[in-house]
């Protein structure tokens, strides 16, 4: 019976593509595509300033955190941001070697290898910014669990991180960059200043970028499973004829328009999207918080209501125009159903915003494409409410199956070189 119903989702979800993801939606030019490029992103994650209560206790430590690439390459260069510090970050050294698997701490030692920052193993990054590694020859296939092992000297007050990282970092007194397995290692999840993994392909490759809150970053995902819905994207890209990576820049409790948690979509956009390496894709499943927040405390005034939407879709154009000045196909998410959020709780007028935020995603003209998630993952009988196999329970975030479901839904032909030009 199960089987048979995940057949009528996808016959559903076949038609929902057909209809709004047709012939009429073009990529980017081939020559901004199929060009050869020396670098492509294979693992970002957004950044936020690091709250007190969960700094890290990294004063003469080292720090060990494990990411997964989503395509390989055959040189590798990472990130590191100061971002949100108030005081310069003094790296001593880093290293960067294959993880035995994704949930271990130990690393395979003959991948072990030394990175270096214009040709010098330590670097002071000033307040407010990102470094970026000199190249570093080693073999990173892609979906390989890479260990990025840092030593600190001196750390700012405020530290810059990423909270969700559904990945176990480890800390251990002393400098341990070679060690097989941290000595008196802690554990926790979460990421610390490492914002990206550049590698070199051998053949020309793509990134895909994913702009949202907690949907896109995982919750409710299981620590270093790579279950979240953009991982299962990124092993089904995997088998794609061209190589395209897929950048989760999720934050959870994040809006498209108004400050929620770490900066808006529209706010961040330039640093976690145009600034990273090869990107030729995005796609936008954000606004659910921005929705909620408003009435979250109280009832609001229809005007108010009004404000919102507009504000939502003033941001969704001004991230469409920024993409498409870079060649940048843009491709907008609905917004899902959280009509049994005990959270957000939402009123008649609350679903109505929702509705026409979800209508002006639709219409031609506004995206490149579309990824109806509303229509995929709402209950037939309850429109405003998930269905039930893909509710997590809470009303607002996908079960396990929903995100999986998600991943194996979006369809890959969206991400193939074509000629002519994104539609604009």
């Amino acid at each position: 019976m199960r089987q048979r119903s995940r057949f009528k989702l996808y016959t559903l979800f076949a038609a929902v593509v057909a209809l709004v993801a047709g012939p009429s939606f073009s990529a980017p030019s081939a020559s901004r595509i199929s060009a050869p490029v020396s670098w492509v992103s294979s693992w970002v994650t957004a950044q936020i300033p690091v709250e007190p209560k969960d700094a890290a206790p990294l004063e003469n430590a080292t720090l060990r955190q494990l990411v997964r690439t989503t395509i390989g390459g055959r040189r590798v260069r990472i990130h590191i941001s100061n971002v949100f510090g108030g005081a310069p970050l003094t790296i001593t050294r880093v290293h960067i070697a294959r993880a035995i698997s994704p949930g271990s701490q130990r690393i395979d030692l003959p991948t072990d290898r030394s990175v270096t920052f214009s040709g010098a193993p330590a670097v002071t990054i000033p307040a407010g910014a990102e470094y970026v590694s000199d190249p570093v020859s080693m073999n990173a296939p892609a979906l390989a669990t890479l260990a990025v092992t840092i030593h600190f000297a001196e750390l700012p007050k405020v530290q810059t991180g990423h909270p969700g990282s559904r990945a176990t970092s480890y800390f251990a007194p002393g400098d341990q960059l070679s060690a097989v397995e941290l000595r008196g290692a802690s554990t926790i999840d979460r990421w610390y200043f490492l914002s990206a993994i550049d590698v070199e392909p051998q053949s020309p490759s793509a990134a895909v970028a994913i702009v949202g809150d907690s949907i896109v970053d995982g919750h409710g995902v299981s620590s270093n499973t790579n279950t979240r819905w953009t991982d299962f994207l990124a092993e089904r890209l995997k088998g794609a004829e061209r190589s395209t990576a897929v950048l989760n820049l999720g934050i959870g409790s994040n809006c498209l328009a108004e400050a929620c948690v770490g900066p808006s979509a529209v706010a961040r956009f330039g640093r976690d999207v145009l600034e990273r390496s090869a990107v030729r894709y995005v796609i936008i499943l954000e606004g659910v918080n921005d929705l909620g927040m408003l009435t979250r405390d109280a009832p609001v005034s229809a005007n108010a209501h009004h404000a919102l939407v507009e504000r939502m879709i003033g941001a969704y154009a001004q991230i469409a125009a920024r993409a498409h000045e870079r060649g940048i196909k843009v491709i907008g998410a609905t917004i899902m159903p959280y009509g049994a959020s005990g959270y957000y709780h939402p009123d008649a007028a609350s679903e109505a915003d929702r509705k026409a935020i979800n209508a002006w995603i639709r219409a031609p003209g506004n995206f490149d494409a579309v990824v109806d998630f509303d229509t995929l993952m709402r209950d037939p009988a309850q429109p405003q409410r998930l269905r039930k196999a893909f509710d997590s329970g809470d009303g607002l975030h996908p079960s396990a199956e929903g995100y999986r479901f998600m991943g194996e839904a979006v369809p890959l032909a969206l991400f193939a070189a074509r000629s002519g030009r994104a539609r604009r």
